[in-house]
């Protein structure tokens, strides 16, 4: 019975924070130094959370979630969720796995800072291989360089969109939910866990 309840309240739990990871997606705010159609924003978040409090693939599911639901508002084909998906994913698994071997402030600590180097990896391969050439059913590519170049001078090839913005950007952004989870995953985790 225990064991029952134990799956519920994390099954209710995972829902929840993809229900917020879902709003959060809507809160988009500009990338220093791109385009105006490249948008950052803190989905992320709740699937760490989710990640630490109930383990890494529920981060995954989380992550999955949020972006199925999004599917049905996309004004990029699928292609910003797909992106959402990746790097949020490669944030969260690392982060939980770590995590889950040893539950303390550093193994936390050690796993957001794997996550985000793997998240800004993860984004200049997928970028480059796979997001950019989709990208293109919207956008010539020499257009997309043409815009980032506007901004920064010396990109002027698809490698230099990805290892000039892609990468250091995600590396960024997962630095920052990393920060955040770490302020408030102590007093977030006893609700989580109805402890409190």
């Amino acid at each position: 019975m225990k064991h029952a309840n134990r799956n519920l309240r994390t099954l209710v739990g995972a829902a929840m924070l993809s229900a917020v990871a879902f709003v959060l997606q809507f809160l988009e705010f500009p990338v220093p130094l791109s385009p105006s159609f490249a948008k950052m924003d803190l989905s992320d978040l709740p699937a760490l959370i989710g990640a630490f409090a109930y383990g890494p693939l529920w981060g995954v599911v989380i992550e999955a979630v949020k972006n199925a639901l999004h599917l049905f508002q996309t004004q990029t084909g699928g292609v910003g969720e797909l992106a959402n998906f990746l790097m949020g994913s490669a944030l969260v698994l690392p982060a939980g796995l770590i995590y889950a071997r040893k539950k303390s402030r550093r193994t936390a600590l050690i796993g957001c800072l794997v996550g985000s180097i793997t998240m800004g990896i993860v984004s200049a391969l997928a970028n480059y291989f796979i997001l950019l050439p989709m990208f293109e059913m919207f956008m010539p590519i020499e257009q997309v360089i043409a815009a980032f170049a506007d901004l920064v001078p010396f990109i002027h090839t698809k490698l230099d969109v990805v290892l000039y913005n892609a990468l250091p950007v995600n590396l960024c952004k997962g630095l920052v939910i990393s920060l955040v989870t770490m302020l408030l995953y102590k007093h977030l985790s006893p609700i989580l866990k109805g402890k409190r």
